[in-house]
């Protein structure tokens, strides 16, 4: 699990890399500016961002963020305790919200839960019939298994994390490929024509005009 840290306290953020280098692989950032050059050279699997930074604040970086169909989930660290706080976290597009000082453990259970309610875990009981391994890029079931390319990966995992609303083709190209290698959304198509021959089209729904949706 790949995790980006924005957190300017030196103090706190040493321990908490330290803590929980032991169990994900943690990228760590002062700056707001490094954060939105970080997440653009490469994808994350949360972010946590402290609300209070030297450039700016966690809340307005990951409104931007969204504004680019970034939807990674966020966990929001703050010394503030007051509830106007709480709600702007959320309306920016958080998922969840820690208060100083907190228990490095309290930190470890809500990260788990973003993994199990995402579906970050490395296998994923994707239907009935399939489990869906993301590390391995195959579809297991009791009588066969499947090796996808990692592009058919990504894309059947991006459903897979956003199920229950559609996600556009746009949406799929901006976060799938580096601006500069963007093909045409006719790949999307065929990647998405290709998941819905091996796990059926009831599990992968199209929605004309929008996009597709993961059921």
């Amino acid at each position: 699990m790949q995790i980006l840290l924005l957190e300017d306290d030196t103090v706190l953020a040493d321990i908490m890399v330290d803590y929980l280098s032991e169990a994900y692989s943690v990228t760590h950032t002062y700056s707001m500016e490094a954060v939105l050059r970080l997440s653009e050279e490469q994808r994350f699997d949360l972010y946590i961002f402290d609300i209070n930074v030297p450039d700016g604040d966690g809340i307005s970086l990951l409104k931007e963020l969204r504004s680019f169909n970034d939807t990674t989930p966020a966990i929001f660290v703050t010394a503030f305790h007051d509830t106007q706080h709480l709600k702007d976290a959320f309306q920016s597009g958080g998922n969840d919200f820690i208060k100083k000082p907190f228990d490095l453990e309290e930190l470890t259970q809500r990260i788990e839960n973003i993994r199990r309610q995402f579906g970050l875990e490395r296998e994923i009981i994707l239907t009935e019939s399939f489990r869906f391994d993301v590390e391995a890029h195959l579809l297991r079931s009791d009588t066969e298994q499947i090796s996808l390319s990692h592009k058919e990966s990504e894309c059947l995992h991006y459903l897979y994390k956003n199920r229950q609303r559609v996600v556009s083709p746009d949406e799929l190209l901006q976060n799938l490929w580096a601006y500069d290698e963007m093909p045409s959304e006719d790949t999307i198509r065929t990647l998405v024509k290709q998941l819905r021959k091996y796990i059926s089209k009831e599990h992968i729904i199209n929605i004309r005009g929008e996009g597709y949706r993961f059921e």
